[in-house]
């Protein structure tokens, strides 16, 4: 096991990162921006440097800095968290190259998921469901894009061949906005990923989104730890998540999940990988493929008793995965809640210093979280500052659950989501499990709609 791991990521996932090292006895470094000089989690590291100024593409996203800060304080490995760089080829590359462990997938690996159309030939031959579309990158000819298109059904979206964080997307609802979109999707995906390559995707209307969880070894072993839905989300961030997911058979969630550990088995994908899938009237329909620390993992470790952020760490360092399919049970139902600083119905961080806090309590709770009372929120990065998860015997408890937390949670000073949460955890159809990645913005229009009758 390493000795020692410098951690690149800041906020609760550096503390949450912390905590698992020194449960194995690994020492941390903890790189941190000038903004984050004073944060509490920064104090209960062995060792910090300061990697630059507050502005993240000068401290979190400098590459150069974080390894100086490796080779400084003689860190065996870096531990990305589940930001940006957790998908950096250029991290992984350098990493290796400078002697460093990158806690993540091999660079080469990194690259080749990069391309879109590749993952989804390599998702096509173990037999995971695609929706409709261009069976590659879309050709040159205008006929052949309309035919493409045509045979696909409208409304489509365009999407780059490299893209990632659903930047570059286009929405097309007819015929006559489709070479044009192409177009302008074209040279968009130039200016963002250095290609012009773009392919074609049928627009499903409400579905949900839901992630299978693969751990996979050097070894090409892998297994299937189960799934979490993400169907609640407001303006591109997703706010509440749930494992397993609600109304849908074990059976049919368990054969994807397999193919999916299958296809970590055939290309050795080293670590964690997160499958994301469109769900729609009974089928599943793939996405994205990720591979790295997800945001909800706690949703997973809550139902299946296993630290994942610990077997990052053993698999990076080169162990074989210590448990089979058959070792795994899992037992009740997790829901986990992201708490932004913000207005509840506007993306925008608002930063300010919290006067008062705190965190909820008692059976099944569990809350991540990096801030305190006196904390100031620094405005130049993501406003997310605390994850609630509850868990209970089955859906109903831990919804129950929930609602009890997130009514005790108490963040003084600051404006946070909180009201969206509780508004959501009350509504009827998400109560009965019933939902889609529109279910949220759709009681948002709702309410305000009753307001201005009013």
């Amino acid at each position: 096991m390493f000795g020692k791991v410098l951690i690149a990521d800041r906020g609760e996932i550096a503390l949450r990162i912390l905590r698992a090292c020194r449960e194995l006895g690994i020492k941390t470094v903890i790189a941190h921006s000038e903004a984050d000089r004073e944060a509490g989690y920064v104090a209960l590291a062995d060792e910090s440097v300061c990697i630059g100024p507050a502005p993240a593409q000068h401290s979190y996203l400098n590459i150069q800095a974080i390894l100086s800060a490796a080779e400084l304080t003689e860190a065996q490995a870096i531990h990305p968290g589940y930001g940006p760089l957790a998908s950096s080829v250029e991290l992984a590359e350098r990493s290796e190259a400078c002697g460093f462990v990158f806690i993540g997938p091999r660079a080469e690996t990194l690259r080749l998921i990069r391309n879109k159309v590749a993952v989804r030939e390599a998702v096509k031959s173990v037999k995971i469901p695609l929706a409709k579309g261009s069976p590659g990158a879309l050709p040159i000819d205008s006929k052949e894009i309309l035919r493409i298109a045509r045979e696909t059904g409208y409304p489509v979206i365009i999407k780059p061949t490299h893209g990632s964080a659903g930047r570059g997307l286009r929405v097309v609802h007819s015929e006559s906005a489709l070479l044009n979109a192409v177009t302008l999707a074209r040279n968009e995906a130039t200016t963002l990923f250095g290609t012009s390559t773009v392919y074609l995707e049928k627009r499903l209307e409400n579905p949900r989104l839901i992630k299978f969880q693969v751990l996979a070894d050097a070894f090409k072993n892998a297994i299937y730890l189960g799934e979490h839905e993400c169907s609640i989300q407001h303006q591109g961030q997703r706010i509440i998540e749930e494992s397993p997911a609600p109304g849908i058979t074990p059976r049919l969630l368990a054969r994807l999940g397999e193919r999916c550990a299958e296809l970590c088995r055939r290309i050795t994908i080293r670590g964690l990988v997160s499958f994301e899938f469109l769900y729609e009237n009974g089928e599943f329909f793939f996405l994205d493929l990720n591979t790295h620390l997800q945001v909800e993992h706690p949703l997973i470790e809550a139902i299946s008793g296993i630290d994942l952020v610990q077997e990052q760490l053993r698999i990076a360092a080169g162990h074989k995965l210590r448990f089979r399919s058959r070792d795994l049970s899992f037992r009740g139902h997790a829901i986990e809640s992201r708490i932004y600083a913000q207005s509840p119905n506007t993306a925008p961080p608002l930063p300010a210093t919290i006067t008062r806090y705190h965190a909820p309590g008692g059976p099944g709770i569990r809350v991540d979280s990096h801030i305190d009372s006196g904390y100031t929120l620094p405005p130049y990065y993501d406003s997310l500052i605390a994850k609630v998860i509850a868990c209970g015997e089955n859906r109903e408890h831990a919804i129950q659950r929930m609602r009890m937390a997130l009514a005790e949670m108490n963040i003084d000073g600051i404006k946070t989501n909180l009201p969206l949460h509780q508004d959501m955890l009350n509504d009827a159809a998400f109560v009965n499990g019933e939902m889609h990645i529109h279910s949220l913005d759709n009681l948002l229009a709702a309410k305000a709609h009753v307001d201005n009758a009013r």
